[in-house]
C-alpha cells in the first residue's frame, strides 16, 4: 500500500472513561454540540459534551444499534424490533416496527437526503441473516440488501455520489454508486487482510477518505478513495467499533470501543477515545423525520 503511515499510541486521549459492553455508533450532533453514542448490549444511549464534560445516559428498553439526531429535535433509534423515534421531551413512538426473533438493529447512518440507512444482524451472526434498509421520515421502508451477515459501517462521499458499506465478515469495504434513492454497482474498494481484525464502523472525511475501526485489530485505518491504506492509528484496546469526527471544527476523531467477549479487558475497553486534530470531517445531516 502506498503512503502508509503509523500514528503512534500517544495520539489518543480518553474522552469518556466507561465500561460499555458494546460501545458503538459515535455521532456528532452539531445543533446540540455533543457526541451521541450507544452501548448496544446495555440498551443505553449516551451523550458527551466535550466543552463542559457533561454526560447523559438514557435507557431504551431494548438493544439499540444506533442513535442519530432528528432534524426537529430528538433521536431516531435503530432498535432490536425496528426503528423508533424519541421527541425532545423523551416521548417514544415506533416509526417502523419489524420484529424478527433472533435479530436486532446494528449500525445505521443518515444519507445526504436525510434518509436513515439501518442495518440488522442475527444475534448468532448466521450468514445472510441481516439486512440494510432505507427509511424515510414518513416511515417508508425499502430493503436495499437482504443477504447481509453483520451490517456495519455506512457512509457517503463528500459529494454524495458514492456510498461506502461494510458487511463485517467479508473483510471488505465496498462502494456503491448513488443513483437517487438507490445504490448500484457494488464493488470492493479495500480489503482487510487476515490477522488485522475485521472492519466495523466507518466515517468519511472531507478528502473523501474512509476511516474504518478494526474489531480485534486494535486500530483505526484510513483508506484513500482508491483503496490505498495511508494511515493507521494504533489503540490500546483490541475492539474499537466505530469512529466519527466531532468537535466544533469536526477535526477530532472519536472512537467507540467494546469489552464484550474479552477475558481480560484492557482498563480502557468500553471507553470512548479521541484523537485530537486527526483530520477534518464532513457535517452529518439529521434524520428528516
Amino acid at each position: 500500500m502506498s503512503g502508509h503511515r503509523t500514528h503512534g499510541r500517544a495520539a489518543y486521549e480518553v474522552a469518556v472513561r466507561a465500561r460499555a459492553a458494546l460501545g458503538e455508533g459515535p455521532t456528532w450532533d452539531p445543533a446540540a454540540g455533543h457526541l451521541i453514542w450507544v452501548d448496544i448490549l446495555s440498551s443505553r444511549v449516551h451523550t458527551y459534551d466535550p466543552a463542559s464534560g457533561r454526560r447523559t445516559v438514557r435507557a431504551t428498553g431494548q438493544h439499540v444499534g444506533a442513535a442519530k439526531p432528528r432534524a426537529g429535535g430528538g433521536l431516531v433509534l435503530n432498535l432490536r424490533d425496528g426503528v423508533g423515534l424519541t421527541d425532545p421531551d423523551g416521548t417514544f413512538r415506533w416509526l417502523h416496527r419489524d420484529p424478527v426473533p433472533g435479530r436486532r438493529g446494528n449500525d445505521a447512518a443518515i444519507a445526504p437526503d436525510g434518509a436513515l440507512w439501518a442495518g440488522t444482524m442475527r444475534y448468532d451472526e448466521s450468514a445472510g441473516g441481516g439486512t440494510l434498509t432505507r427509511l424515510t421520515g414518513d416511515g417508508t421502508a425499502d430493503v436495499v440488501l437482504d443477504d447481509v451477515t453483520v451490517s456495519n459501517g455506512t457512509g457517503w462521499s463528500p459529494d454524495g455520489r458514492l456510498m461506502y458499506y461494510i458487511d463485517t465478515p467479508t473483510r471488505r469495504i465496498d462502494v456503491f454508486d448513488v443513483d437517487g434513492p438507490r445504490v448500484v454497482n457494488r464493488r470492493p474498494v479495500a480489503r482487510v487482510e487476515e490477522g488485522a481484525g475485521f472492519p466495523d464502523g466507518l466515517t468519511v472525511d472531507a478528502d473523501g477518505c474512509v476511516w474504518v475501526a478494526l474489531w480485534d485489530g486494535g486500530a483505526v485505518r484510513r483508506y484513500t478513495p482508491a483503496g490505498d491504506l495511508d494511515r493507521v492509528i494504533e489503540l490500546p484496546v483490541p475492539r474499537p467499533t466505530a469512529c466519527a469526527f466531532g468537535g466544533p471544527d469536526l477535526t477530532d476523531l472519536y472512537i467507540t470501543t467494546a469489552r464484550t467477549g474479552l477475558t481480560a479487558p484492557h482498563p480502557l475497553a468500553g471507553s470512548v477515545l479521541v484523537v485530537p486534530d486527526a483530520g477534518r470531517g464532513v457535517p452529518q445531516p439529521a434524520f428528516a423525520g
